[in-house]
């Protein structure tokens, strides 16, 4: 970063000499800080998971989730700062509950993703506030049509089959490329989604850390809802074996 202490990165309101906007790369910085999130589309509905890092032993197991509802079909995955993450989601809630109040039905993917991008993109406009150090997966389901978003924190926000955030998204990443989507069922995903988590997890550097599941598909009533218990545990089991397999080998 050629520009920094220049004084370009002081206001998010301030473009450096070669067009960048430090404050929302910062915010990036504090994304990648975090804990995985993933984020599966396959081909009967959508799987989330997140990497949550335990910061004490002392916390109750549960608490501070991830992964929260927005709607009754909409899940939302955050990576960053937790308190902005939860920003995000009460303003996705209010945006779900302003379309159902309006149009009596429950809101498009592609509309709450946009809605969503709009509200972020206005805090990287003003010197007044700071970007959101927060990124976003949106898994939501209409019409029993699944739909997988992703928003930055600089608002801007992309469709996906498949996507990563967080300090082992390029890991992540590389895995997913190798999972055929268009044809992998939910429950087939689950375990998928929970070995690409342990994969990234690295527990020489990394604290321990609380895996979060949920899945919006037939078997949930097309709903938000955490995945059962006996799958995660089964999941998680297996997760366990193939990267003890591959220390091995």
């Amino acid at each position: 970063m050629t520009s920094i202490g220049t004084g370009y990165d002081l206001s998010v309101s301030t473009y450096s000499p070669d067009g960048r906007v430090f404050q929302v790369e910062y915010a990036n910085k504090a994304v990648d800080n975090s804990g995985t999130a993933i984020g599966l589309r396959v081909k009967d509905g959508v799987v989330l998971a997140v990497e949550k890092l335990i910061q004490s032993k002392l916390l109750v197991p549960g608490a501070n989730r991830r992964i929260q509802s927005a709607d009754l079909h909409i899940g939302i995955a955050t990576a960053g700062l937790l308190a902005d993450g939860r920003h995000i989601v009460n303003r996705a809630r209010d945006e779900a509950q302003a379309w159902r109040d309006i149009y009596r039905q429950p809101i498009p993917g592609k509309t709450i993703a946009d809605r969503i991008g709009q509200y972020i993109s206005a805090y990287t406009l003003y010197s007044s506030v700071r970007p959101f150090g927060s990124c976003t997966i949106i898994g939501t389901m209409t019409d029993k049509e699944p739909t997988l978003y992703m928003v930055e924190p600089s608002g801007v926000y992309w469709g996906y089959r498949g996507c990563a955030i967080g300090k082992g998204k390029s890991v992540a990443k590389t895995e997913i490329e190798k999972l055929d989507l268009e044809n992998m069922t939910v429950r087939e995903a689950v375990k998928e989604i929970t070995r690409i988590i342990y994969t990234c997890h690295d527990d020489a550097k990394d604290k321990d850390f609380e895996l979060e599941l949920s899945w919006i598909c037939p078997e949930s009533q097309y709903k938000h809802q955490f995945v059962p218990k006996d799958l995660k545990t089964e999941a998680e089991t297996l997760a366990k074996e193939s990267s003890d397999d591959e220390m091995e080998d």
